[in-house]
């Protein structure tokens, strides 16, 4: 049986303000931020999970390391988004910046302190976590039923969806990052886009190519769910 995953347009809260957690509106919070260099570790697998995280400039990935060396990404976070909330008292994954990041940290006992105390905080707590475990469902069907092609349209598809301005969508993740993130080869993470680009329904930009105009949506989606 062929598994559609289709993009959950539900609006959930993803920032510290919407939950109702910032400095000014709580005085149980304290915030501090940090700036991370490119390839920095922001925190490491099985380290005690005592802060959560907010992107306020940049992008993260959380990944794992297999046991014959390959890297498992298992998420890219970007501005605005939390991340780094468990629900056990480690991390399950690593984390490090993409790009130069800056993150604000929030410790963990003040989001379980509000929500003890706050059930509207609560809900959007739940809700959030919630999103957290759909999007990890999703990913998991992504790399177990889907082709090569279709794994980088929806990746494509995603991004778009988060990072599009102006018509035109930077990835801040080289294409490394979007192979252990798809399960592909670099190889074949560059024919898929390569055959986007033939097709005629996406455009790059610059040397890099991590910019990219996508030129007809529907025809992209299609690739995705081919009759």
């Amino acid at each position: 049986m062929f598994v559609r995953i289709t993009a959950d347009r539900t609006r959930r809260p993803n920032s510290l303000a919407e939950l109702g957690m910032t400095s000014g509106s709580n005085p149980i919070v304290s915030l501090s931020e940090f700036t991370y260099k490119r390839g920095t570790e922001i925190y490491g697998e099985k380290e005690p999970a005592d802060y959560v995280y907010q992107i306020r400039t940049g992008a993260v990935r959380t990944y794992k390391l297999l046991s014959d060396g390959r890297r498992q990404i298992g998420a890219f976070h970007l501005v605005g988004d939390i991340f780094g909330l468990e629900n056990g008292r480690e991390h399950r994954f690593t984390a490090e910046a993409v790009v130069v990041t800056t993150v604000r940290l929030i410790r963990r006992q003040s989001l379980e302190a509000a929500a003890d105390s706050d059930g509207v905080f609560a809900r959007n707590l739940l809700s959030m976590t919630t999103s957290y475990l759909e999007h990890a469902e999703n990913h998991m069907l992504l790399l177990g039923r889907k082709t090569a092609l279709e794994r980088v349209v929806t990746f494509l598809l995603e991004m778009d969806k988060r990072l599009t301005a102006a018509g035109v969508t930077v990835l801040p993740m080289y294409r490394r990052d979007i192979a252990d993130y798809l399960g592909l080869t670099i190889e074949t993470v560059s024919r898929a886009l390569s055959r986007l680009h033939e097709a005629g329904v996406l455009d790059f930009i610059g040397k890099t190519q991590r910019e990219i105009i996508i030129r007809d949506r529907l025809r992209l989606a299609a690739f995705d769910f081919p009759a």
